[in-house]
């Protein structure tokens, strides 16, 4: 499960920029067409930030849908799958633009 260490690289970046503060909530980006699952971020979450200083923070995942581009005709599409065809006109040449992405968008501190 590579969610496990790709958590606790969250938990890191929260420590590096909390500058010694207590952190109360991250927020992180997860992309549905990459492969991370975001439940087990989530699940991965409490036991990789037990004992720091991101114990007892809120984890929020906002899901970032996949869109496309043809490279074809152009056409820009949502895609719900990696290697989904083009909408417009059925090539398989969709570059993705969005959806694989993962980071920590915000991290909320105690003052």
């Amino acid at each position: 499960m590579h969610e496990l260490s790709l958590t606790q690289g969250i938990v890191t970046i929260c420590l590096q920029h909390a500058q010694g503060k207590r952190v109360t909530s991250v927020t992180v980006e997860i992309g549905l067409l990459g492969s991370v699952v975001p439940e087990a971020v989530e699940f991965c979450f409490s036991a990789c930030s037990s004992g720091t200083l991101l114990e007892d923070a809120s984890l929020v995942i906002e899901r970032i849908v996949g869109r496309g581009c043809c490279a074809s005709c152009g056409s820009e599409q949502l895609m719900e799958q990696r290697y989904d065809s083009c909408c417009a006109c059925g090539s398989h040449a969709v570059l993705i633009v969005a959806g694989e992405e993962m980071r920590v968008r915000e991290i909320e501190v105690e003052d």
